[in-house]
C-alpha cells in the first residue's frame, strides 16, 4: 500500500522506518538497507556503442535497395556506377553518424542533478557521506544552497524554503514546515512538509527523515517514465513508404521493358543489361544523401540560431508540428521574479524591464519618472530603499549575466531599486545592520534593525494584510499621518487589484525605535509606506512568436505546475487566450477519462497545478487525435512529456540534465522564439526533400518512358536495326552526373518566404500521393515527348546522333525542370549558389562528352551542330512554357483541395 508520508505524524514515520530522530540509523542498519534498497541514484539511459550508432545509419529500406543495386552493378561490371552508389551510401552513413554521436557526447549524464555529498546523522554523529549511500530512515540536515539528496519528510525547519521550479514549474520558493497535512490527494507543489530529490534549499535550515530513495523518489518516478521506446519520425515513416513504392513501380516498369524488348527482337543479354541499368537509373539513389544533407544543413542553420539537434531526423518533424505544449516557468517566462507595479503615496506606479537585468523605468500615468525627480516622488524611492535594507539577497553580475544570490522575491526588490540607482552596498554603508527578526511562515513578515544618523530604525516587509494591521500611520506626501480606515481600505483595494493580475504583493513599512530588547513586540505601531507587486514575467519575444504560430496554424498550449491565477494572467499577456474557461487544473484533469480528454484538449489553452503524469496525458491525448506535438520545457517535471512527444525541446540554460537527456532538440538561449524559427526550418527542409523527389522522379519517369515507348513501338535506326533511345551507359551518366548534381543542390535551397503562412501538413500525408504521382507522371510524359522529338530529329541522320540528341536534350530539359520545381516554392534562380554551380557543371560535363573524342567513344556520342542545338533550345523553351502552365494549373487544384 502506498504510504502518504505527508499525512503521517513524525512519530508514526519514525516507527515505520525504524529510526531515531536524534541518533539516526546505526551503521549496521544503514548497511542492511543499502543492500535492500540499492544505491540512491537515478536509472541511467541505455548508451549505444559507436558501432551501433554507425550501423544504424544503414537501417533504411532505400539504403538496402542501393546496396542491392551496388552488388548488381558490380556483377555486371559497371564499376563506375557501383563506385558512385557506394560513395553515396558511405557518405550518408558518415554524416548521420557524426551528427548523432556529437549530439550524444555534448549532453552530460543526468547524475549531475544530485548532490554528491550530504550531511547525515548516523550512530548519533553528524557526518558527511556520499549521497548515493543514503537510505530510507536516514536523518539528513539541510542548509541554504544544498540540493536535496532524496525524498524526505520534514521534521524540523527554521525559515526553510525550497526552489521546486524544476520539479513543479512554480517559480516562487516554497516555504516548508513539519505540520501534518490532512488531505490525501495533494499535488507535489502543495506538500509543504515534504522535501524532494533534486530541489534546492534557497534559505533557512531543516532536518528531514528520508522516506524514498532512487527510483522511488518523485524525480526517480519521472526518470523511469523516460524509458519508453522511441517512435520513428513522420519523415522516416514516409521515406520507408517511398522506398517501397519506388522499388515496386520501377521494377514493374523495368520488367515490362525487358518483356517487350524480347518480343520486339532485342537480344536477351542486351535487354538484361538495359533493364538492370534502367532499374538502377530509375531508383533515386541520391535520396538518402539529399535527405541527410538537407537535414545536416538544417542542423547547421539552426545551430547558428541557438538550437542543438540531437536526432537528425527530428529536424523535419518540426515542420509538421501542429501543437506546441510549452511549460510556463523559464520557457514563456524568464524564471526571474520582476517587480511590475507599486502603490505608494496613494498612487499606482508601473515598473518596466524584465528579469534580473537592472534596466527599466518607473512610470506614473504613462509618464517616465527620472531619478533626479526625488523630491517629487520621495515616497516611491523610500519604499524601494526599504525593500533593499530589509533584504538578505544579493544582485551580482557574472560572465555578463545578472544573477540573484538568495531568495528570488528579495532579489526582485534589489533589481527594482537598482533601476532607480539604489545600490545595496552603498545604502548599507549609511544604514549598518544591527539585528534581524527573521521571516516566518506564521508571522508572514521579516524585519531588520539598522542605524542611521538619527538613531535606530526598523525596516519591515511582509504580507499586506499583516503589515497594514500592525501599522498606525502612513507615509504620505513626505509626512507620517494617521492611518485611517479609509486609507486602509485604499491599501487593500490596491492589493486586491494587484492580486487579480496574479501579482505577488509585499508591503513595506518602518518605525523609529530606541534601545530595547529585540523581539516581535517591536513590529507594532508601524508607518505604512507602500505595496510592491511582482511576477515572473513573460519573455518580451514570446507574444510575437505565439502570433506567428497562429498564422502558421500551430496551436500553443501552456502546461505548468504553477497556480491557475498566475498561469491565466501570463496566458492572457502572451496572447494564448481571452476566456478563463479555457484554463484547467490538474485536479480537474483527474476527473476526465483519457477517452474524453482526446476531445477536451481542443478547448483547453492553459493547464495549471499539473504533475509530470498530467503533462504526459495531455501530450498523448493530442497525439491520439492525430496531431504532431512538440513539447518544450526546462524542469524535471517536463521530461516525461518531452519524451512522449513527437519532438521534445529542452531549454539549454535553465534546463535540467534530465530534460536535456529526454529531448530531441536543445534551445541554447532559452528563447521561445527560437522554437518557432526551428519549425520554419523544419518546413523548409521538408520542402527541399519533396522538391528533390518531384524533380528526380519526373526525370526518371521520362527516362523510363522514352525507353519503354522506343521498345514498345520497335524504333529502328537508319539501317533498320532495333533501336533503344538511351544506351545503358548513357542512362547511368544521366542519372549519376546530370541528375545528381542539381538534385543534391536542392538540399541547399533557401526556405520559401511564405512557408509560415501555410497550415501544418498532416504527418500521415504520403509524400507520393495519387495527386503527386499524377503530377510527376504528366511532367514525365512532357519531358519524354521532348526527348522523343529530339530522338526523331537525330535518327534521320544516324543512330549515334539520335543518342546524342536525346541525351543532350534530356540534360537541357532536366535543367529546365529543376527551376520549374523551385519556382513553386518562390525560389529565384540565383538564390542558391550551389544550384547555379550544379547547373553550369552539368552543362559543361555534357558538352565535354559530346565534343571530346575520348568520351565520344565511351558514350557513343557525335558532335552537335548549330541546327541541332537550336532544335534542343526550341524543345526546352516549349517544355518550359507548357510545363509551367500545367504546373500552375496543378497548384491551383492543390490549393483549392486544401482550402487555401
Amino acid at each position: 500500500m502506498k504510504k502518504l508520508w505527508w499525512n503521517l505524524s513524525i512519530k508514526e514515520i519514525v516507527q515505520i522506518l525504524k529510526t531515531d530522530i536524534k541518533e539516526g540509523l546505526t551503521s549496521e542498519q544503514a548497511s542492511e538497507r543499502l543492500e535492500e534498497y540499492g544505491l540512491n541514484k537515478l536509472p541511467e539511459k541505455k548508451r549505444f556503442s559507436i558501432l551501433f550508432i554507425f550501423l544504424n545509419q544503414f537501417s533504411s529500406f532505400i539504403i538496402w535497395v542501393l546496396i542491392g543495386a551496388l552488388i548488381i552493378s558490380g556483377f555486371l561490371g559497371e564499376w563506375v556506377d557501383a563506385l558512385a552508389i557506394g560513395i553515396i551510401v558511405i557518405l550518408n552513413a558518415i554524416i548521420g553518424f557524426f551528427q548523432e554521436y556529437k549530439a550524444e557526447k555534448s549532453l552530460e549524464s543526468l547524475k549531475k542533478l544530485t548532490k554528491p555529498m550530504s550531511k547525515v546523522t548516523r550512530d548519533g554523529v553528524l557526518q558527511t557521506i556520499a549521497s548515493n549511500q543514503i537510505v530510507p530512515g536516514d536523518i539528513v540536515v539541510l542548509e541554504a544552497g544544498d540540493i536535496v539528496p532524496a525524498d524526505g519528510r520534514i521534521i524540523h525547519s527554521i525559515q526553510l524554503a525550497m526552489q521546486e521550479a524544476s520539479l513543479t514549474g512554480e517559480s516562487v520558493p516554497v516555504i516548508k514546515n513539519s505540520d501534518v497535512l490532512s488531505k490525501e490527494e495533494l499535488p507535489i507543489g502543495d506538500r509543504k512538509n515534504m522535501a524532494f530529490m533534486g530541489t534546492i534549499v534557497v534559505r533557512g535550515k531543516g532536518t528531514i527523515i528520508i522516506t524514498q530513495t532512487a527510483r522511488k523518489t518523485e524525480l526517480g518516478k519521472i526518470a523511469s517514465m523516460l524509458s519508453e521506446e522511441e517512435e520513428p519520425t513522420p519523415l522516416q515513416v514516409q521515406l520507408r513508404h517511398v522506398g517501397y513504392q519506388l522499388v515496386a513501380i520501377c521494377f514493374g516498369i523495368v520488367g515490362m521493358v525487358f518483356l517487350f524488348g524480347i518480343l520486339r527482337g532485342h537480344g536477351y543479354v542486351s535487354m538484361l543489361l538495359t533493364s538492370l541499368s534502367l532499374a538502377v537509373a530509375a531508383i533515386p539513389e541520391g535520396l538518402p544523401a539529399v535527405v541527410t544533407v538537407a537535414l545536416a544543413i538544417g542542423v547547421r542553420r539552426m545551430a547558428r540560431k541557438n538550437a542543438i539537434i540531437r536526432r537528425l531526423m527530428s529536424v523535419e518533424t518540426l515542420g509538421c508540428t501542429s501543437v506546441i505544449c510549452t511549460d510556463k516557468t523559464g520557457t514563456l517566462t524568464k524564471n526571474e521574479m520582476t517587480v511590475r507595479k507599486m502603490w505608494v503615496n496613494n498612487k499606482n506606479f508601473d515598473v518596466t524591464g524584465t528579469g534580473y537585468e537592472p534596466e527599466g523605468q518607473f512610470l506614473i500615468d504613462d509618464q517616465i519618472i527620472k531619478t533626479d525627480d526625488y523630491d517629487d516622488y520621495q515616497e516611491l524611492f523610500f519604499a524601494l530603499k526599504i525593500g533593499v535594507l530589509c533584504n538578505n539577497a544579493n544582485l551580482i553580475q557574472k560572465n555578463s549575466q545578472w544573477q540573484i544570490v538568495g531568495d528570488p522575491t528579495e532579489g526582485a526588490l534589489l533589481v527594482a531599486a537598482a533601476k532607480a540607482d539604489l545600490n545595496k552596498k552603498d545604502l548599507e554603508k549609511g544604514y549598518p545592520l544591527q539585528d534581524e527578526i527573521p521571516f516566518d511562515s506564521d508571522r508572514k513578515r521579516m524585519s531588520m534593525i539598522r542605524d542611521d544618523q538619527n538613531g535606530k530604525i526598523l525596516f519591515v516587509k511582509g504580507a499586506p494584510d499583516v503589515i497594514c494591521d500592525r501599522s498606525t500611520n502612513i507615509f504620505l506626501d513626505g509626512q507620517e499621518i494617521l492611518l485611517t480606515e479609509e486609507y486602509k481600505k485604499n491599501i487593500m483595494q490596491a492589493n486586491d487589484s494587484f492580486a487579480t493580475q496574479a501579482l505577488r504583493v509585499l508591503a513595506v513599512a518602518y518605525k523609529r525605535i530606541t534601545d530595547q530588547e529585540i523581539d516581535e513586540s517591536l513590529e507594532q505601531d508601524l508607518v505604512f509606506v507602500g505595496l510592491i507587486a511582482m511576477i515572473d514575467p513573460p519573455r518580451p519575444e514570446v507574444k510575437k512568436a505565439i502570433e506567428k504560430c497562429k498564422i502558421a496554424g500551430i496551436r500553443t498550449v501552456m502546461i505548468t505546475g504553477d497556480y491557475k491565477e498566475t498561469a491565466v494572467a501570463i496566458g492572457k499577456e502572451v496572447g494564448l487566450f481571452d476566456d478563463e474557461s479555457l484554463a484547467f487544473t490538474g485536479a480537474e484533469l483527474d476527473q476526465i477519462t483519457d477517452e474524453d480528454l482526446k476531445d477536451k484538449v481542443q478547448d483547453i489553452a492553459v493547464y495549471a497545478r499539473t504533475s509530470a503524469e498530467h503533462k504526459q496525458r495531455i501530450v498523448k491525448a493530442w497525439r491520439a487525435g492525430g496531431k504532431v506535438v512538440a513539447v518544450t520545457g526546462d524542469g524535471v517535471n517536463d521530461a516525461p512529456a518531452i519524451k512522449s512527444a513527437d519532438i521534445g525541446i529542452a531549454m539549454g540554460i535553465t534546463g535540467t540534465e534530465v530534460t536535456k537527456e529526454a529531448s530531441d532538440m536543445v534551445i541554447t538561449d532559452d528563447n521561445f522564439a527560437s522554437i518557432v524559427n526551428a519549425v520554419e526550418q523544419g518546413r523548409g527542409i521538408y520542402d527541399n526533400i519533396v522538391k528533390f523527389i518531384n524533380y528526380l522522379l519526373s526525370a526518371n519517369v521520362s527516362e523510363l518512358l522514352i525507353i519503354f515507348i522506343g521498345t514498345l513501338f520497335a524504333f529502328k535506326d537508319s539501317a533498320g536495326n532495333p533501336y533503344i533511345p538511351l544506351l545503358p551507359i548513357q542512362l547511368l551518366w544521366l542519372n549519376l552526373i546530370t541528375d545528381g548534381l542539381p538534385a543534391l543542390a536542392l538540399a541547399m535551397d533557401p526556405i520559401d518566404t511564405q512557408v509560415m503562412m501555410r497550415k501544418p501538413r498532416n504527418s500521415n500525408e504520403k509524400i507520393i500521393s495519387l495527386f503527386f504521382a499524377f503530377r510527376v507522371l504528366v511532367m514525365g510524359i512532357i519531358l519524354a515527348l521532348g526527348g522523343l522529338i529530339a530522338c526523331h530529329f537525330g535518327l534521320r541522320t544516324s543512330a549515334k546522333l539520335g543518342h546524342t540528341m536525346v541525351l543532350t536534350c534530356f540534360v537541357a530539359l532536366e535543367l529546365v525542370r529543376v527551376q520549374m520545381v523551385r519556382s513553386q516554392y518562390n525560389i529565384k534562380l540565383f538564390s542558391n549558389f550551389w544550384m547555379v554551380g550544379a547547373l553550369i557543371s552539368s552543362l559543361i560535363l555534357q558538352i565535354g562528352i559530346v565534343y571530346i573524342p575520348f568520351f565520344q567513344r565511351i558514350f557513343s556520342m557525335v558532335p552537335l551542330g548549330i541546327i541541332d542545338w537550336f532544335v534542343i533550345l526550341l524543345i526546352a523553351v516549349g517544355v518550359w512554357i507548357v510545363g509551367s502552365l500545367i504546373e500552375k494549373f496543378f497548384i491551383k487544384i492543390d490549393n483549392n483541395s486544401n482550402g487555401v
